[in-house]
């Protein structure tokens, strides 16, 4: 039997299940009432990780909440084609296609052989962590010019191996190998 989880207890990053639902929380507020008799709530601002809608509800502080059926799976990325985004289960060996909706825009940080940790509902992948940096080469940028540091911007675009374009400091090359910062989709240093 799955443990119940507080409403009160919710924290930022806490999954719980709602309504035959998983969500993930973002950020928790607790008002306690003024006046005697008054109840405590609790409001949640709330992903909804199948259809990943972002809403805030308030609860009771005593409801209660399932803990959901989730796995998170240790896969490897493969490829994308007409089908699909192709991931390697690193434990039973079995291929997981992901839909482009599950992926999202995941696959700006992905080349072939990143491992990545695949969200499974009752056994079916509904989304896919990334992991915090991922190694990437730089496939275009312009060469950084001395003197360009006037405008107070020390940095460049560059377009990276699989599309993304993210900004650069300026002694950054093509060709290089650079760390991306997954969360937020920016640079993070040299490989």
């Amino acid at each position: 039997m799955a443990s119940l989880i507080e409403a009160i207890n919710v924290k930022r990053r806490t999954l719980f299940e709602h309504e035959n639902t998983p969500f993930a929380c973002l950020e928790a507020e607790v008002s306690t009432p003024t006046a005697r008799g008054g109840q405590t709530l609790v409001r949640l601002k709330i992903r909804n990780l199948l259809t990943n809608a972002v809403f805030e509800k308030t609860f009771k502080a005593g409801d209660k909440f399932k803990e959901p059926d989730l796995q998170k799976v240790p896969s490897s990325y493969l490829y994308s084609d007409a089908d699909g985004s192709h991931f390697l289960d690193q434990e039973s060996f079995e291929t997981l296609t992901l839909s482009e909706d599950v992926t999202g825009s995941a696959l700006e940080c992905l080349i072939e052989g990143t491992l990545v940790e695949i969200l499974k509902y009752n056994g079916n992948p509904i989304g896919l962590d990334l992991p915090m940096f991922v190694e990437l080469t730089v496939s275009a940028t312009e060469p950084g010019v001395r003197g360009d540091t006037s405008s107070g911007s020390v940095t460049k675009p560059a377009t990276l191996e699989t599309g993304l374009e993210i900004k650069v400091p300026l002694f950054i090359k093509q060709g290089e190998k650079i760390k991306v910062a997954t969360e937020k989709r920016e640079f993070a240093g040299r490989a």
